[in-house]
């Protein structure tokens, strides 16, 4: 943590030294950022959060009340994990036996993750997806895919702005209220206004 840069930690958090800490990033009551953490800039991280050595955060990241982020996970930009979000880092865990590297677990720019999801070890969840809160997700997710259920199944896509998008059977454009307009090829939507900042 470089203490040039300003940041918010409160006095009841535990954050070791040689974790690293972005500019403007806020640390709550109870939250434990272990020494090898990387977070990026503008990041909330909530009460009773714990985050193991080997996780890297972006840049205004979300991280709500009792989420704990075990080693192997990769957080983009932008993205949200709501309370009680439960990762996993090993499929086949037994009490004292500890792997020697653990699965990437990559969670890709802009998506949100419901309250109390379960997400698998080595999974992708595309950007800007939508878990619903419950879900159980067991294979990677598509980018914009909305996913519900246990264990998870996609019931359709939503736009950067969170609008529910109408997407045809066949290839074609989809356009949201918000003005962006993607690409749909029949199996993978694709944004096209290249322009847009928050893409």
């Amino acid at each position: 943590m470089n203490a040039q840069v300003p940041v918010y930690i409160h006095e009841k958090a535990i954050v070791e030294l040689g974790a690293r800490v972005g500019a403007r990033t806020r640390v709550w009551a109870f939250a434990h950022v272990l020494a090898g953490a990387v977070i990026g800039d503008e990041c909330n991280i909530c009460d009773h959060v714990f985050i193991e050595n080997d996780v890297l955060l972006g840049n205004r990241v979300t991280v709500k009340c009792g989420v704990y982020i075990w080693d192997g996970v990769r957080v983009d930009d932008l993205v949200f994990l709501g309370p009680n979000v439960a990762f996993t880092n090993d499929v086949m865990p037994r009490s004292k036996r500890h792997l020697k590297s653990f699965p990437r677990l990559h969670i890709q720019r802009g998506a949100s993750v419901g309250a109390n999801a379960t997400i698998l070890p080595g999974i992708t969840i595309g950007r800007w997806a939508m878990i619903g809160a419950g879900c159980v997700v067991v294979s990677d997710v598509p980018d914009f895919a909305l996913m519900v259920g246990n264990p998870m199944r996609q019931i359709g896509h939503v736009c950067i702005c969170t609008t529910r998008l109408s997407v045809p059977s066949e290839a074609g454009r989809v356009s949201c209220s918000c003005g962006r307009v993607y690409e749909w090829d029949g199996a993978q939507l694709r944004i096209i206004s290249a322009d847009d900042p928050d893409w």
